[in-house]
Parts: C-alpha cells; structure tokens; sequence
C-alpha cells in the first residue's frame, strides 16, 4: 500500500497502470489533488513533485525581478518599435 506524502492517504493504483509505473513517473493523489512523482516501485512509494514547485518559484522570482526594475524590456509598445524602425531607415540613408 502505497500512501501520498502529502496527505497520508491511501493512493489506490490499478494493476495496469502498476505495470507501466517507472521511477519518476508523475501521479495525481486523488485525495489532495497534490502532484507525486514515483519514488519507488517495489514497495510502491511516492515523493512530492518538487520539480512542479520549483518552475513555480522560478516564475515568481522572474515577475518580482521585473517589477522591480520596472517592468520588462522585451514587452515594448508597438509605437516603439516603429521609432526603432524609423531610427535604423535613416541609419541606411546616410
């Protein structure tokens, strides 16, 4: 009996799905909705997705880190791009 590390309760696995299981595989507790990634497989055994938490940290970090330079530079109005546009026609020109 395999149980969620999360929330303790019971994580019921089909025999098919126990067949095709490989160390690393994601799994959904259906308890706590909580993301587990196979730990292992004989005794069946589940770990928190850390992983999942941390693309969610990394996009955090990224949105603080903008807002506090002001906002990002690859998000330019479209009017500033035909001000680039112009600035590099008469670079041509000369």
């Amino acid at each position: 009996m395999a149980t969620c590390p999360e929330c303790d309760a019971e994580v019921i696995v089909d025999e098919d799905d126990l067949e095709e299981m490989e160390l690393g595989d994601p799994w959904d507790c259906e308890a706590c909705g909580s993301r587990l990634r196979v730990a292992g497989l004989d005794p069946l055994d589940f770990e928190g997705d850390d992983e999942e938490d941390d693309e969610d940290e990394d996009e955090d970090e990224e949105k603080e880190k903008d807002d506090a330079e002001g906002g990002d530079d690859d998000d330019k109005d479209v009017d500033d791009l035909d001000e680039d546009d112009d600035k590099d026609d008469k670079d041509w020109d000369e």
